[in-house]
């Protein structure tokens, strides 16, 4: 009889020792899921800032070659006009003077596109001319617009061929737009110009 109580006893303990341990653990889990969770939810009312990035604080790793910003220019430009409701044309090779012919309302206009990404003093500068030198000005027998796009700034500027006046640069200020000196910053987004049958 002393035999089984003491067997009794001892399995007894067993269970109770194993309860114990089983307890002990599910506290724990509880505590650590508490904890889980407080953590998750102490995160998630933590304001998230988005920053703010400008299109001039993306810089590629490596700047493109000239001939790559020209055709990236004219990627942008094709997709520019056509948001515009322009009709565009590429014509084929690059033996004319002209990059694109752009359509409104039956008008054609051939464009030439020019882009720039470096500033000077704030002062940005593109050629009003062709790939033989500065002897090589366009003229209005050639071509009816400059469109120049000023990367950084993500400016377009839509110029007549008659305002450059045989200049062989054209200066754009798009930092401090309005002033009457600056000759080119009415020409700013003129996308009108092209739209205007005044021009034909």
């Amino acid at each position: 009889m002393f035999v089984r109580d003491a067997a009794g006893e001892s399995g007894q303990k067993t269970s109770n020792t194993n309860l114990n341990i089983q307890e002990t653990k599910i506290r724990r889990s509880r505590k650590a899921d508490a904890f889980l969770y407080l953590a998750m939810k102490k995160q998630s009312e933590i304001p998230r800032r988005i920053p703010v990035v400008s299109p001039r604080d993306h810089k590629p790793l490596h700047a493109p070659t000239r001939k790559r910003q020209g055709e990236l220019a004219e990627l942008a430009f094709m997709s520019k006009a056509a948001s515009l409701g322009f009709g565009v044309a590429k014509p084929y090779g690059d033996s004319e003077r002209f990059d694109f012919i752009l359509s409104w309302e039956g008008r054609l206009w051939c464009v030439q596109v020019k882009s720039t990404r470096t500033a000077k003093h704030g002062v940005y500068e593109i050629s009003a001319h062709g790939c033989w030198g500065a002897h090589d000005i366009y003229t209005k027998d050639e071509i009816d617009f400059i469109v120049a796009f000023v990367v950084p700034e993500n400016a377009w500027y839509v110029i007549p061929i008659e305002a450059t006046r045989g200049r062989k640069r054209l200066c754009l200020h798009p930092n401090v737009p309005g002033r009457a000196c600056y000759k080119y910053e009415q020409y700013r987004e003129a996308w009108w110009l092209l739209k205007s049958s005044d021009n034909h």
